[in-house]
């Protein structure tokens, strides 16, 4: 999803810089971006979902001497870390897609 989300705001980027913006293309991107604000969504869930878990499981671990718990903190912490990356690539992708259309509305405005 990076990939694809970073392909795009190259293509867009060079769109809006270099060609003329047509409320078309701007209808487009408006499709794009809630598609990306979706996925973006669903990683927010899972991600705050995961979170919760491995706090879980590191504070029954600290009351319930069980090894289990310990693995499964660990298993969750080694989840969550990715996922804060691709979280936050997601959101930042989203934001630049934002200003590209604020950029390709003003430019249409002209």
């Amino acid at each position: 999803m990076k990939v694809k989300l970073y392909d795009y705001i190259k293509e867009c980027r060079d769109v809006v810089e270099n060609k003329d913006v047509d409320k078309k293309f701007l209808d487009n991107l408006l499709v794009w971006i809630s598609f990306f604000q979706h996925e973006r969504f669903v990683h927010l869930l899972v991600t705050v979902f995961v979170g919760i878990c491995a706090v879980l499981f590191l504070i029954a671990s600290l009351f319930i001497d069980n090894i289990l718990l310990v693995i499964l903190f660990v298993i969750l912490l080694a989840l969550f870390i990715p996922y804060i990356f691709h979280y936050y690539n997601l959101e930042n992708g989203v934001q630049k897609l934002y200003d590209i259309y604020n950029d390709g509305y003003n430019k249409l405005k002209k």
